[in-house]
């Protein structure tokens, strides 16, 4: 590939394919998350990234080599194993005696940090420390989130968002039933973020819908939340602008209520009730007035009725 006018041309047709796949799209791919330590990083933070990485599989990059760098002072090495990877999601672990047990999870919009939030592991329990059965790799997590400070406090909105980001995968139409298997649920109590991972699993009740038993899979975290850097409004704006062709028009007279029932209302106009057409049936029919008696005179309007001709009389011969 050349590069001419900032602009880079494909000499191939493998290097055009890989262009078009960068390129951007109406409906973007899954977001790809790369997973990184820093220079200094203790046992934890080294197991809770692979622990991560195979919450994320396929849609992870993990990598296996120290990276000197800060995110909070200095984001271009970011950046550019973003642009190099094509990922939009990043999480860092580091360990220090200032902030030990260091996760920074963040997003990156257009190649340049969006927001980052900075959380330290006060407890961590890894998946080899729950002997059971995992669920398969590539499953779609249900996503529940306990806790009023997910809506009341700006911080923790934003730390929700960029968890369902993180942990939401690919996009599609409908699930099987089967495949619910796998929920993350994340609470916030007293300044503290608490995610455990869980598998449901389907047991006979005696009728068709099955009873449903939860059995914790792991990893367990409970998280503080320590240094934040957030967007501006309107390049947070920016960033959920979506397309023209995607957006729906808005629909009149259509509501929907607090359980997604849809309701809508019809305006028709004023109709003869009179002029319905209604079922024929023999008992509806009109009936013929009375036959009037000598010396009454007949309604004008009724039908006037010719007299017939007197038959002939008979010839002899």
């Amino acid at each position: 590939m050349t590069q001419l006018d900032n602009v880079t041309r494909p000499k191939s047709q493998r290097s055009k394919r890989f262009l078009q796949g960068r390129a951007p799209k109406i409906a973007e791919n899954v977001k790809n998350a790369m997973i990184m330590k820093g220079g200094n990083t203790s046992e934890t933070i080294t197991n809770a990234l692979k622990d991560l990485y195979a919450l994320k599989k396929p849609n992870a990059v993990l990598y296996k080599k120290k990276n000197i760098t800060r995110p909070f002072e200095d984001s271009t090495s970011l950046e550019f194993f973003s642009k190099k990877t094509d990922c939009s999601l990043f999480v860092f672990g580091s360990h220090n005696k200032k902030r030990p047990n260091n996760l920074i999870f963040g997003r990156l919009f257009d190649f340049h940090v969006l927001d980052m939030m900075e959380l330290g592991i006060e407890k961590y329990t890894g998946l080899m420390d729950f002997k059971n059965s995992k669920c398969p790799e590539g499953t779609k997590p249900m996503l529940v989130f306990a806790g009023d400070a997910f809506d009341m406090d700006h911080e923790l909105r934003r730390l929700k968002s960029l968890f369902i980001d993180f942990f939401r995968g690919q996009a599609v139409p409908a699930v099987r039933l089967a495949g619910l298997e796998h929920i993350l649920h994340i609470t916030a109590l007293e300044d503290k973020i608490y995610l455990r991972s869980y598998r449901s699993l389907l047991k006979k009740s005696g009728c068709r819908t099955p009873r449903i038993e939860l059995e914790e899979i792991g990893p367990a975290f409970d998280f503080v939340v320590r240094r934040t850097h957030m967007a501006s409004e309107d390049l947070y704006k920016t960033a959920h602008r979506q397309p023209k062709v995607l957006k729906t028009g808005k629909k009149k007279n259509i509501s929907h209520d607090v359980f997604g029932s849809k309701f809508g209302r019809l305006h028709m106009q004023k109709q003869d009730l009179g002029k319905l057409q209604t079922r024929k049936m023999k008992g509806l029919r009109k009936r013929r007035g009375p036959v009037p008696a000598e010396g009454e005179e007949t309604d004008a309007k009724a039908p006037k009725t010719e007299s017939a001709d007197p038959a002939p009389e008979p010839t002899q011969t």
